[in-house]
């Protein structure tokens, strides 16, 4: 079945299993506890800028300081980022493929891009398998059985996952991005020579950035849980705007584990279905009732609505700036990257990231 249509087909199950849970809880409670908590709901969802400024700076120091956009410009990249990948249906990589574009026309070499947006994929998976087993600690730590079970099915899902993560690692050890374009090469009849040594870069560029072992620390440990305590954040503000005294480590089971649903279930657009579940499953253990938990999934799509429908437009914006700006900037990028002269492949000579 194409690509395509399995995104619509999961997209649709998953609308369909959150209608039947809306159904089921009664759509006027739902409905009512979001209208009591109004602006409460819409603060917890500006807060979203704050994860969101933590991702664009460790995004950015994975670029090399030579080709290193403003903090500013990966914000933005970050908002449409987040915009494609989550309103439309194209698996959660649209918004890699659209950030390779839109860094590519800041002057960012398509190496330096690749690496980028690899290792920040692979970071990320890491860190969301790490705060996941600290939220599957906490559950555990409810002395529940009900506690015990969806612990028990987290926990699976983390082996699930944990594949995906070794795939990964071994991977980067194999130059998959220069085997891949050798086999295109061998097809071709050698027509297509130039790609090979574009390919090799990405792959030293990956490994270069692997090797700055404290800048790959420094991503884990505070910028990843910079973003993770940024949208805890958001729920707590939610739960209490819907009225339940709950802690922060609630809130941070809640966004741990739901992050680490959304990743397994990547295929959903969205996370339709998906996330609902999860805020119920979850707030079944910390003694959060159904209606709430749907009130404050609602609330995180009310924040998708407003940051992501404009970031889909901030991105039609992006593609259709001026041209001859972004030539220029990527001729002064060059320019200054030559001038530096530095090997991609000596790491004790890298800027970080």
């Amino acid at each position: 079945m194409n690509m395509k249509h399995v995104g619509r087909v999961a997209a649709l199950c998953g609308l369909l299993f959150a209608i039947w849970l809306v159904w089921r809880d009664n759509p006027a409670t739902i409905v009512e506890l979001m209208r009591k908590a109004g602006f409460g709901l819409v603060l917890a969802a500006l807060v979203h800028v704050l994860p969101m400024l933590a991702n664009a700076w460790d995004w950015r120091l994975l670029i090399r300081r030579a080709q290193r956009p403003t903090l500013a410009f990966m914000l933005r990249l970050v908002w449409i980022r987040e915009s494609v990948n989550g309103l439309l249906p194209v698996a959660r990589i649209g918004g890699e493929l659209v950030s390779f574009r839109l860094l590519g026309r800041q002057g960012v070499r398509p190496a330096a891009i690749v690496a980028s947006l690899v290792t920040d994929i692979q970071l990320t998976l890491i860190s969301q398998v790490i705060f996941a087993l600290l939220a599957i600690a906490c559950l555990l730590a409810q002395t529940s059985s009900m506690g015990a079970r969806v612990a028990a099915h987290f926990a699976l899902g983390i082996a699930l996952f944990m594949p995906i993560l070794l795939l990964f690692a071994l991977v980067q050890h194999a130059r998959p991005f220069e085997r891949a374009a050798n086999l295109v090469n061998r097809v071709t009849g050698g027509k297509v020579y130039g790609l090979m040594g574009n390919s090799r870069r990405i792959d030293d560029s990956i490994k270069s950035v692997w090797r700055q072992t404290s800048v790959v620390m420094q991503y884990l440990v505070i910028w990843q849980t910079l973003q993770c305590l940024g949208l805890a954040l958001e729920i707590w503000i939610a739960l209490h705007a819907l009225g339940v005294n709950a802690t922060f480590a609630q809130a941070f089971v809640f966004e741990a584990l739901i992050q680490l649903a959304s990743s397994i279930a990547f295929l959903v657009p969205g996370s339709l279905g998906v996330q609902e579940g999860s805020f119920v499953l979850i707030g079944s253990v910390l003694g959060i009732d159904a209606p709430t938990c749907l009130a404050l999934a609602g609330a995180r799509r009310l924040r998708d609505l407003l940051f992501y429908l404009p970031g889909l437009v901030a991105w039609q914006i992006e593609e259709n700036a001026p041209k001859a700006a972004a030539l220029a900037n990527t001729t002064t990028t060059v320019d200054r990257a030559e001038t530096e002269n530095v090997s991609q492949t000596a790491p004790d000579r890298l800027d970080s990231r």
